[in-house]
């Protein structure tokens, strides 16, 4: 089969999309599937990763905001000169009024959605998000034959999360080594909050990781920071998994990676840096599987150092944050039963 994934990423759109269609570009590239990818040329677009991965990228040029004339012509234009059977669409600003556009070029379209608030023409939607009432708040936002895989059973994991949960154990609540990953773009300034907060509080921890993405404006300063701070500087890497599973705690934003750090049993704060994040968060954190730290307007050095302050004093609750994640991403299909679903289609 040939594959569509209209995506983007950028500095201010975070790389959360891109990410995980990455994801599921390789596991489509795995059954022999040719895969490529739509994205626009804007700021910290990570088109050079996803050619780094084997991908073809076809880029989009106008300038702007998004506009779906434009978008919609450009993409044509693509899938005008190469049949393809199945468009993936990963993307807050494209719904069903991109989707009809595109549905005489295409066999069938997945949509990647976890906002709930627009309306879809597609034959697979996909939210591995669990917020209150997630089992139905799509039914009146997409056709009545399109298949729903919803909540973290579905997560969009690569191969690495999947091999290190096999080994996976609950944390037994002490600290020795924390984790620090605010998004791969962090367009809130997160990571330097953090930093400066462990400089004051003169933290014990025998081992810090910090983690950045490419995408991410000042991985400089913050690489220099760590130096200062003798912590572990670490960038747009392939084995956050690893560190994940030798981590006690992990300080990291809203989104996506708060489900990979609870597939991995491993507890954490969660700062919220975009409106998308807000819902899942605060569920997540009603549900005992992260501590909501708030809105990152309100998130302040201060914040942080509060919280280092008071980790070793949280055994108890961290062990069963620990237990809870484990449970909650547990999935009676198996990993990736995603994959499986999407190729039904065909």
């Amino acid at each position: 089969m040939n594959i569509l994934i209209r995506t983007d990423a950028s500095v201010e759109i975070g790389t959360g999309h891109v990410m995980r269609c990455l994801t599921v570009a390789q596991e489509m590239h795995k059954y022999g599937h040719q895969v490529t990818f739509v994205m626009r040329n804007l700021y910290g677009h990570l088109a050079n990763l996803v050619k780094q991965h084997g991908f073809s990228v076809k880029m989009i040029h106008y300038i702007g905001d998004f506009k779906l004339e434009e978008d919609v012509r450009e993409t044509k234009g693509f899938l005008l000169k190469k049949m393809y059977d199945i468009c993936v669409v990963d993307h807050y600003s494209i719904d069903i009024d991109w989707e009809e556009e595109i549905r005489p070029y295409v066999k069938k379209i997945i949509a990647i959605d976890d906002l709930a608030n627009r309306h879809h023409d597609c034959d697979l939607l996909l939210d591995q998000n669990m917020v209150r009432n997630y089992l139905k708040r799509y039914d009146e936002l997409i056709p009545k034959h399109c298949e729903k895989l919803l909540g973290p059973r579905y997560l969009v994991l690569r191969e690495e999360f999947i091999k290190v949960r096999q080994m996976a154990k609950p944390k037994n609540g002490q600290i020795s080594r924390l984790l620090v990953f605010m998004g791969g773009s962090d367009p809130t300034g997160e990571t330097e909050k953090v930093l400066r907060a462990i400089d004051e509080f003169d933290t014990s921890f025998p081992q810090i990781d910090v983690v950045v993405g490419a995408a991410n404006p000042n991985k400089e300063f913050i690489r220099t920071f760590c130096k200062k701070l003798e912590l572990s500087y670490h960038c747009q890497i392939n084995y956050l998994a690893t560190l994940m599973s030798k981590a006690d705690f992990s300080i990291g934003a809203g989104g996506s990676t708060s489900w990979e750090r609870c597939y991995l049993g491993l507890p954490s704060s969660s700062t919220i840096v975009a409106n998308n994040q807000i819902e899942a968060t605060e569920e997540a954190s009603r549900l005992g599987l992260l501590f909501n730290l708030g809105n990152h307007k309100n998130v302040t050095i201060e914040t942080y150092k509060f919280l280092l302050m008071n980790l070793e004093h949280m055994e108890q609750e961290l062990q069963s944050m620990s237990r809870l994640g484990l449970s909650f991403t547990e999935s009676p299909e198996g990993p990736s039963s995603w994959v499986e679903r999407m190729l039904e289609m065909w």
